[in-house]
């Protein structure tokens, strides 16, 4: 089939604004499965682009010989609303400047849009169900009117990725090591993700509270099966967030190797035909609920010195940095220890050692859900 270029216009908000979103098709358009892969979401994440640029070319070699059993959809750089937002040099990219809200958040429940529309459509055929679902929200996206830029990225990205049977989101933390957001429903096929990616972490949470890009395309199905629970609804699609490592790990090499290891996932599940590009990877850890992972915050501005490294066990109470004090009476003398409050291995830290009131400083993921995580499970 060849590579096939995409290319859809985003308007701007202001006159004289115009954005493109660049993507690449491959494989059959009438296989019976499809792949939708992404980054840079958040385009201040650049790791997952250089391992969709080596992904490309594996995936063209792949279709050349004849052995892509999907349809694939890629856009490396989903978002060039966020690859624009340039201030004094430095690149942002986080968070839609028109109207502040984070690019990973507030995504459309689909569920709740189609619910009523497939109440009276569906059978006792769990295939027949699925194309009704998939026939229900293609004509829900058809009738929005996406009026912002904001709007308009969005509908080009879910018109690509609403009939997908895998979705795989690339972003990576601040300073990290590779990592899984995913649902529990997906936990299983994540599992032989992470054990491919070589992640120390798959962190599941069926509602995280943000409504971010991945969790729309997998609750739409396990939502509809519980709202419908006298009809056959399968898992029809399964989808997660691919943190690898941190914001500053984009490297040739690095990202080359992390592209194997994601074809290899891709070959493991059928996606792809041929010989293993690599021998099966050793298993990692076994996924464990979001809300055991601690975010450990700050209480007041200061310096950080960290006392841990990526990848240590910790315990409850344990010092994981000083915070050196910058104002008050003992400003650049006082240093107060920031403590775990969980048991378990630290897979993040902060690039910028500078911090403020209620920072984020590390993420220690443990097994015994945390009282004080609540219900919105992220990091904005």
């Amino acid at each position: 089939m060849g590579l096939q270029a995409l290319s859809y216009p985003i308007m701007g908000n202001a006159p004289d604004q115009f954005y493109t979103l660049r993507g690449y098709a491959l494989g059959d358009e009438k296989a019976e499965k499809k792949v939708y892969l992404q980054a840079a979401l958040h385009a201040d994440e650049q790791p997952g682009m250089m391992v969709l640029h080596h992904l490309l070319a594996l995936l063209t070699q792949a279709d050349a010989r004849g052995e892509l059993k999907a349809r694939f959809v890629i856009f490396p750089m989903v978002n060039p609303l966020g690859m624009s937002d340039l201030q004094f040099q430095q690149h942002q990219g986080r968070y839609d400047r028109f109207t502040g809200v984070n690019f990973n958040r507030q995504w459309p429940n689909l569920a709740e849009a189609i619910q009523d529309e497939i109440a009276s459509q569906l059978t006792n055929d769990a295939s027949a169900n699925v194309q009704v679902i998939r026939q229900a929200v293609k004509a829900w996206l058809d009738s929005q009117q996406a009026i912002t830029a904001l709007q308009q990225q969005r509908y080009w990205v879910m018109q690509q990725a609403y009939d997908a049977d895998l979705v795989l989101d690339l972003h990576c933390d601040n300073d990290a090591l590779p990592h899984i957001f995913t649902v529990p429903q997906s936990a299983d096929m994540m599992q032989h993700l992470s054990d491919w990616m070589g992640a120390v972490a798959t962190l599941t949470a069926e509602d995280s509270g943000g409504g971010s890009f991945d969790e729309v395309w997998t609750s739409l199905w396990f939502r509809l099966a519980q709202a419908f629970p006298d009809k056959p609804i399968p898992q029809a699609t399964h989808s997660a967030t691919l943190e690898y490592r941190g914001q500053l790990d984009t490297f040739d090499h690095l990202n080359r190797d992390d592209a194997e290891r994601l074809y290899g996932f891709l070959q493991s599940q059928g996606f792809i035909a041929g010989r293993l590009i690599r021998e099966c990877p050793p298993k990692t850890p076994a996924a464990t609920p979001l809300e055991a992972t601690e975010f450990t915050k700050t209480l007041m501005a200061g310096l950080l010195a960290y006392r841990v490294e990526l990848g240590q066990q910790v315990k409850k109470g344990e010092v994981l940095a000083d915070l050196i004090a910058l104002d008050g009476d003992e400003a650049f003398i006082q240093r107060t220890p920031i403590v775990a409050g969980t048991d378990g291995i630290v897979i993040s830290r902060n690039t910028h050692k500078y911090v403020w009131r209620g920072c984020s400083i590390a993420k220690v993921v443990g097994k015994e859900n945390l009282a004080s995580r609540g219900k919105y499970l992220l990091q904005d």
